[in-house]
């Protein structure tokens, strides 16, 4: 399979000027570019455009997918609302960069797996991750946290450096990492974030505190009205300005006294995570396992129970003389003798499948199925 890359930006606050679109155009030739996206693939060759400067000038949201492993996510957000100080103990390495400009804050979220499967849906990811945008700019941390426990369970597949992990504490956990919102989950998906990783690293996270009803006119009117005249002028002025999509969101936590979403002081080491995430599928694997033997055990004791009726089935199925007929005889004798051996009757079937052979050795493609299957008698 060739070389293959997918580039997709989008523009959320703003839409981009007819001139900004055309500054872009100069980048690709071939991409598809409106007032709100960019999207590019290539089969061969590279973008010309560096999607780092992209973000920072013109859009809100990035997302970049190679099929030799590349899963990118890069999000802008107004100066303010979170800052780069809170968003530092979640960097990892090359997994979750963090920076600044005169304007915004630029996070950029990686995952590479050379070794993975190649997933052809990915590239629809971005309409479902891009909510997290709008939650970490209303204090929602789970996202950062998503992120930082993507890059240590990257890191746990390429570094046996065991004093690393020991080293590595986890950063602020936030509430409601069992219930993840639906743009959390997507994100998870495409960071590869280990499910069992996730689970262990959620039994910190205190529960969510359930979302209140948007508020209405008559909830508002009164807490407007009590707001001091300069905060309202402030308030009105960057309404006006019309740079800050977020400020209704804002103003109305500010109006109703709610706190972001709270987080916890992390506390675990990257070490006990990946060790108690291991315990963990290790567990699940063995009742997984479990369950498939009793299972299988229990079918094997029905089908014993029906044995009569299977011998009569596979006489059926041979008397037909026909190949196809043969290999569903083959497969009933299969499980009949697995359930005999189940439950203590070997003898009597090898006695039984002694005497079919016997009895039908002009059929030799019944007896060359029979070999291969080790249906000797």
């Amino acid at each position: 399979m060739s070389e293959y890359q997918y580039y997709e930006f989008l523009a959320i606050d703003r839409p981009l000027t007819r001139a900004e679109q055309e500054e872009l155009r100069s980048l690709s030739t071939r991409a598809r570019i409106t007032a709100t996206s960019f999207i590019n693939d290539y089969q061969w060759g590279n973008f010309r455009g560096d999607p780092r400067r992209m973000v920072e000038q013109y859009y809100d949201a990035h997302l970049y997918v190679t099929n030799w492993g590349t899963h990118q996510v890069i999000l802008r957000l107004p100066k303010g609302q979170l800052t780069q100080r809170a968003v530092e103990p979640y960097c990892f390495d090359e997994c979750f960069e963090a920076w600044t400009t005169e304007t915004h804050l630029i996070l950029d979220l990686r995952s590479e797996d050379e070794s993975g499967d190649w997933n052809e849906g990915a590239e629809d990811s971005l309409g479902a991750i891009a909510g997290v945008r709008a939650e970490l700019l209303s204090g929602d941390h789970r996202a950062l946290y998503l992120a930082w426990l993507s890059g240590i369970g990257a890191w746990a597949l390429q570094d046996d450096d065991e004093e690393a992990y020991q080293d590595e504490v986890e950063p602020p956990v936030p509430v409601g990492l069992d219930r993840l919102t639906a743009p959390q989950r997507a994100l998870a998906d495409f960071l590869r974030v280990d499910a069992d990783l996730l689970a262990v690293a959620a039994q910190a996270s205190p529960p969510a505190p359930a979302s209140r009803k948007r508020p209405g006119k008559k909830e508002l009117a009164p807490l407007i009205a009590a707001l001091p005249e300069k905060e309202k002028n402030d308030l009105l002025l960057r309404l006006a300005l019309g740079d800050e999509p977020q400020l209704g969101t804002e103003l109305v936590r500010r109006l109703r006294g709610e706190l972001p979403v709270a987080t916890v002081p992390g506390q675990r080491t990257a070490a006990e995570l990946l060790d108690a995430a291991h315990a963990l599928a290790t567990e699940r694997r063995q009742r997984a396992e479990r369950i498939r033997v009793e299972a299988r055990a229990k079918k094997l004791t029905a089908l014993a129970a029906d044995e009569e009726a299977i011998w009569h089935e596979v006489e059926n199925h041979v008397a037909r003389k026909q190949t196809a007929r043969y290999d569903t005889a083959v497969a009933l004798l299969v499980e009949l003798r697995d359930a005999c051996d189940h439950t203590g009757r070997s003898l009597e079937f090898r006695q039984r499948l002694a005497a079919l052979r016997d009895r039908y050795r002009h059929l030799p493609g019944l007896l060359r199925r029979l070999d291969d299957r080790a249906l000797q008698g």
